[in-house]
C-alpha cells in the first residue's frame, strides 16, 4: 500500500493540512479573485497561485496529463464500487442512494479502508484510501462529506495514476471555487483551502496571523505547507479590507521559494499560458499576468483567453514551451522583485479595480494611480521595512518628529538594501 501510494505522486498530501482555517484571512483574498484572469487583484497588480506555488507547497507532481473521464451515473457509481471497492452490489446500491447522486460518503471510505487493511485485500484499502485522500484535500467540494464517484476512475490502475498532473488538477479545482465564491451569492469554497491559506502566508508576511513550525533554513525536504500551523485570528474581514489596500510591493515576499529549491527545482513549465482541463472544468492559467513572482518584469499582459472557445488543450500543454517562449520573450529578468515596465499600473487601474474600501463620501471616486519606489531587493530587508513602516503608520508618526528619528533612520537603510 504504501509503494502504490508513493508512487501515485499524492503522499505528500497525507500530511499538508493545516487542523483550521482562517476564514476571514482567505475570505479577504477571495473577494479580490477574478475569474476570468484566474488571479488576485491587488493595488499593485495581479497574482495568483500558480504550479510553481502547487510544487513547492504540497510537493505534488505538475508534469504529466489532463484528465477527461466518462460520465458516472448512479448506475455506473455502483458498478464502479463493486469492481474497484470490492463492496457488494446491495451495499454499494444502498450507498450510492443515500448520498443522492454519484458520489461516496468519504466516512465509508474510511470504513472500507480499513475493512480491506484488515482483510489484507491491498488494491482495494488504497483505492480507498487514496480516493479519501483526494476528496479530503485537493478534491474536496462544498460539503467536505463526499466525493464525486467519477474520481474512483482515476484509481482502477494503481500503478498507472502517477501519469497524471496532479498540480495542475488542484489548481483547477481551486480555480474554480475561487470563482464561484467571488460572487455576492456564494456563501462557500471548496478545493483545497490549505493551499490558499499557506499560499498567502508564504507571499504576505504581515497579513494575518499564522504559527511557524519551522525556519526554512531548518527544512530537511518537508513540503513547505508542513511549515505553517493555524494560529486564532483576531481580524474581521472588515478589518482586512483597508489593510490589503495599504500593501505596497514591498510588503510582498515575491519569489518565497528560492530556498527550496534543493527540493523543487523551479519547472519552466510553470511559465506555461493557456487553459487547464480537469474533467469538464477548463480554466485559464495566465503566467503573463503574474511575472514577477518568476523573477520578471511584469509588462501589460495579453487579453485574458477565452476557454470555452479552447479547442486543443491537451495539445497546447504538450507543447508548452511555444507558450513559455511567448510569454517570456516580452520581458526581462527584473531587476528589483517588484518591477513593472512604464505604463502598467496606468493600464492596470483602467482595467480593474483592486481598492475594495470605498472612498470618504467628501474624497474624489477616481482612485489615482499609486506609485511605488523600488524597495529593498532582499527579501528579509523587504520584510523589516514593511515592519517598520506598518509601526509608523499605525502611531501616525511624522518624520520630523524627534521621537521617531531612530526609527525613520532605519527605515530608509532597509530600503537601501
Amino acid at each position: 500500500m504504501e509503494s502504490w501510494v508513493s508512487r501515485s505522486g499524492l503522499a505528500s498530501l497525507q500530511r499538508t493540512s493545516l487542523n483550521k482555517i482562517d476564514t476571514n484571512l482567505v475570505s479577504a483574498f477571495v473577494e479580490r479573485w477574478h475569474l476570468e484572469t484566474s488571479s488576485f487583484h491587488m493595488l499593485f497588480g495581479e497574482m495568483s497561485i500558480t504550479l510553481d506555488d502547487v510544487a513547492c507547497l504540497l510537493h505534488l507532481p505538475i508534469r504529466g496529463i489532463f484528465w477527461s473521464p466518462q460520465d458516472v451515473t448512479e448506475e455506473l457509481a455502483v458498478e464502479l464500487a463493486v469492481d474497484y471497492l470490492g463492496v457488494s452490489q446491495g451495499q454499494a446500491q444502498s450507498h450510492v442512494r443515500s448520498c443522492r447522486g454519484s458520489y461516496y460518503k468519504l466516512e465509508w471510505l474510511y470504513d472500507l479502508f480499513v475493512h480491506h487493511r484488515a482483510a489484507s485485500s491491498w488494491a482495494y484499502a488504497t483505492r480507498a484510501y487514496l480516493l479519501m485522500l483526494v476528496g479530503s484535500t485537493i478534491f474536496a467540494d462544498k460539503t467536505f462529506t463526499l466525493v464525486e464517484a467519477r474520481y474512483l476512475l482515476l484509481f482502477r490502475d494503481l500503478d498507472g495514476c502517477s501519469g497524471y498532473s496532479w498540480g495542475a488538477a488542484a489548481l483547477v479545482t481551486l480555480y474554480r471555487y475561487l470563482g464561484d465564491a467571488s460572487m455576492y451569492s456564494c456563501k462557500q469554497l471548496g478545493g483545497y483551502p490549505t493551499l490558499l491559506q499557506c499560499w498567502i502566508h508564504e507571499y504576505f508576511p504581515t497579513v494575518g496571523k499564522r504559527g511557524e513550525n519551522w525556519n526554512p533554513a531548518e527544512n530537511c525536504g518537508l513540503p513547505r505547507a508542513m511549515r505553517w500551523s493555524y494560529r486564532q485570528g483576531v481580524l474581521k474581514i472588515d478589518d482586512l479590507r483597508p489593510i490589503l489596500d495599504e500593501l505596497t510591493p514591498t510588503d510582498v515576499i515575491w519569489r518565497p521559494f528560492e530556498d527550496h529549491r534543493a527540493w523543487r527545482v523551479f519547472d519552466e513549465i510553470c511559465l506555461y499560458r493557456g487553459c487547464f482541463k480537469w474533467g469538464e472544468t477548463v480554466v485559464p492559467y495566465l503566467s503573463d499576468r503574474c511575472l514577477r513572482q518568476f523573477g520578471y518584469r511584469q509588462y501589460v499582459p495579453s487579453p485574458p483567453l477565452d476557454c470555452m472557445m479552447a479547442t486543443d488543450i491537451d495539445v497546447d500543454w504538450i507543447s508548452y514551451h511555444q507558450s513559455v517562449v511567448a510569454v517570456i520573450g516580452s520581458s526581462t529578468v527584473a531587476t528589483t522583485p517588484s518591477e513593472v515596465v512604464d505604463g502598467y499600473l496606468e493600464w492596470y487601474y483602467r482595467v480593474s479595480h483592486p481598492r475594495l474600501v470605498p472612498p470618504h463620501r467628501d474624497a474624489p471616486r477616481e482612485v489615482p494611480v499609486p506609485v511605488y519606489d523600488a524597495g529593498p531587493s532582499d527579501p528579509d530587508w523587504a520584510r523589516v521595512s514593511t515592519l517598520i513602516r506598518r509601526y509608523l503608520r499605525q502611531v501616525n508618526a511624522e518624520e520630523e518628529d524627534p521621537q521617531f528619528s531612530d526609527l525613520f533612520e532605519a527605515l530608509h537603510i532597509s530600503r537601501s538594501h
